[in-house]
């Protein structure tokens, strides 16, 4: 039988039918999935739809409208979780968006799922699915893997509902000068150049930060001399982050969430890559998002030193994408 084809569920016929997702990734890598996501909810409306993914993106997973249960699953280091606390019968369906295995894969299989959806690998043999292209871009490839198994899906299928809270700074620019490796992060001196130029402009600028990025955030904010009311430093919780990006006039930042938040909300953006192109997780062609990077050899996603073609990119680069941004009327007014 094609995936897809299931009905509604008729009464007294059971338990209802369960689709398990594996991505127990990041705030970007979730958003980079929502389309896999939506797919995979209009092909099983009947089925509850279950993500293995961090109990922290609750709030995202909620606002994906794909998704009836989170059920908790991380491990340090983007690691595949040891185990799933899976209950109940087998899942009729499971679905690896986590990697192309073979850890993944044989996570889901102990689970004794009635159809695995995965890319193939040798380690995997007796997982019949589509080649893994490592060159391919994030949202094409869960896409693709999804189409291989008959349900279509649309890699532009990305937008959020904006959020019901107000921004606590609508027209600002904000600067994100953290990201999940430091081989992802511009130097906080040149995010400093930045404010100080957008602040001589007359433009508002705020800093923004995860729960462990206390230190660089108040170092770019006495860098730049932003006052306290512009410093957002220990992880905004999530619907005032998510306010606060649908509000922005623009979102400058490295390859991480945030700039996935951006393209969600349609919020015009700056993102700066180094280490992987954006060929492979830059924003989707669109005039209000411009991708900054300076070709060269691949590094090290997960490195501990800022990636050299990073390093290539000026403050004048990210003040003429502004401009850019600027010209083209679409951000909200301050």
């Amino acid at each position: 039988m094609r995936a897809g084809t299931s009905g509604r569920r008729q009464e007294g016929a059971g338990p209802r039918p369960r689709v398990l997702v594996l991505r127990a990734l990041g705030l970007g890598d979730l958003l980079a999935g929502v389309p896999a996501l939506r797919a995979l909810r209009r092909a099983y409306p009947a089925h509850e739809l279950v993500l293995a993914t961090p109990a922290e993106l609750a709030p995202v997973v909620a606002a994906t409208g794909a998704v009836d249960r989170l059920l908790p699953a991380a491990e340090p280091g983007r690691a595949v979780p040891r185990a799933l606390d899976w209950t109940g019968p087998p899942p009729d369906v499971a679905v690896d968006l986590h990697g192309n295995g073979p850890p993944s894969h044989r996570l889901l299989a102990g689970l004794r799922p009635g159809k695995l959806m995965a890319f193939a690998h040798p380690g995997t043999p007796e997982i019949e699915g589509p080649p893994w292209y490592a060159e391919e871009h994030e949202r094409d490839r869960w896409c693709r893997l999804l189409a291989a198994y008959g349900i279509d899906a649309d890699p532009a299928d990305l937008r959020l509902p904006r959020p019901t809270a107000p921004s606590p700074a609508p027209g600002a620019v904000v600067l994100h000068p953290g990201a999940g490796a430091p081989s992802r992060c511009w130097p906080v001196e040149r995010y400093a150049a930045v404010a100080e130029a957008l602040s001589a402009r007359g433009r508002r600028v705020v800093v923004t930060g995860g729960a462990d990025e206390g230190d660089l955030v108040a170092r770019l904010a006495k860098l730049a001399r932003l006052p306290d009311t512009d410093v957002f430093g220990g992880g905004l919780p999530y619907d005032r982050l998510s306010a606060l990006v649908a509000g922005a006039r623009a979102v400058v930042s490295g390859d991480t969430g945030i700039a996935h938040l951006a393209v969600a909300h349609a919020t015009p953006s700056v993102t700066l890559f180094g280490p992987v192109p954006p060929s492979r997780w830059g924003p989707p062609d669109h005039p209000r998002h411009r991708a900054l990077w300076h070709p060269g050899p691949d590094g090290d996603p997960h490195g501990t030193e800022t990636d050299p073609a990073l390093l290539r990119i000026g403050t004048d680069d990210v003040l003429d994408a502004l401009d850019v941004l600027d010209a083209l009327g679409e951000a909200p007014a301050p």
